[in-house]
């Protein structure tokens, strides 16, 4: 083999993209549109309010950490964390346990009107949620749901299970019928066939629907706000409303909230992006 051979072939990657100079200028580029921000919030969050008015965007002169100690008491993150944990346990287990028997049914089921129900799970998909605030907190307040961390999950999963559902059917259309065949031969039911056998082998998908769902339990705001009015039931991402000052807002202990709230999510993304990017993959591809 030539040294140009060898050079032709180590200059592609397994995927088949070019490693030249272009392609890694572009992949710069893009972590720099992504980090810069994030480093921007981390450098604001250790600057007085006066220093944020005169130098927003360069380094700080030193380490304000009271930002952090204020925005930890004033917003009351130790107890929005705790709300949040709540929140996120229920919604990932809701969402994957929902998702979960909604997918196997139109995956391995005969089931009627089989095409017509994907349909409609594409069509919810792309309505915006806030075409169903006013009649769900009229609902809610009937089944005296409003104030309430459990009404809030049963939102959570609903606005999760739809997406989760479409993404987990092209893990489980993938796996052979003949693991079925198999089970019931051996005497499994249905129900044994479906969290036994199936199910257990769609890990990767499980895993995606959960990170998905997590996240968004983790980061939302609106319903958190509207539907819950007690403020020591209020998850995390509401500590942001706190920080002002009649009709000033203390910039300096929003960016350090919003550091304390960001690093988790962002530290859970970073250890389990690999078994993400390949959930997303995997099912992208399966018919």
């Amino acid at each position: 083999m030539t040294s140009k051979t060898i050079s032709r072939t180590t200059s592609r990657t397994s995927g088949g993209i070019q490693r030249t100079p272009v392609s890694y200028l572009v992949l710069t580029l893009l972590a720099l549109f992504a980090g810069l921000p994030l480093l921007i919030l981390v450098f604001n969050s250790f600057k007085t309010s006066l220093e944020l008015g005169q130098n927003p965007l360069g380094l700080p002169s030193g380490l304000e950490f009271a930002n952090y100690v204020e925005a930890w008491t004033r917003g009351s993150i130790g107890r929005g964390m705790w709300n949040s944990v709540i929140l996120v346990g229920g919604t990932v287990i809701g969402t994957c346990v929902c998702a979960g028997a909604c997918a196997y049914s139109m995956a391995r089921l005969d089931l009627p009107f089989k095409r017509g129900m994907e349909n409609y799970l594409f069509v919810v998909i792309s309505l915006p949620v806030q075409m169903f605030i006013v009649p769900l907190f009229f609902l809610w307040s009937n089944l005296d749901l409003i104030d309430s961390l459990f009404g809030l999950v049963i939102i959570y999963v609903a606005l999760n299970t739809p997406f989760s559902v479409l993404l987990l059917r092209t893990f489980l259309v993938g796996i052979p019928r003949e693991l079925d065949e198999a089970a019931r031969i051996d005497g499994a039911n249905e129900w044994q066939i479906a969290w036994r056998v199936i199910l257990p082998l769609a890990r990767p998908g499980l895993l995606t629907v959960g990170l998905v769902a997590g996240l968004g339990a983790y980061s939302e705001l609106l319903f958190s706000v509207i539907f819950v009015t007690t403020p020591e039931k209020l998850p995390m991402a509401t500590a942001l409303l706190q920080y002002s000052q009649g009709h000033t807002q203390l910039f300096g202990l929003v960016n350090a909230a919003a550091v304390i709230m960001t690093l988790p999510a962002v530290l859970l993304f970073l250890f389990m992006q690999r078994k993400f990017i390949a959930g997303l993959a995997s099912g992208g591809v399966k018919g």
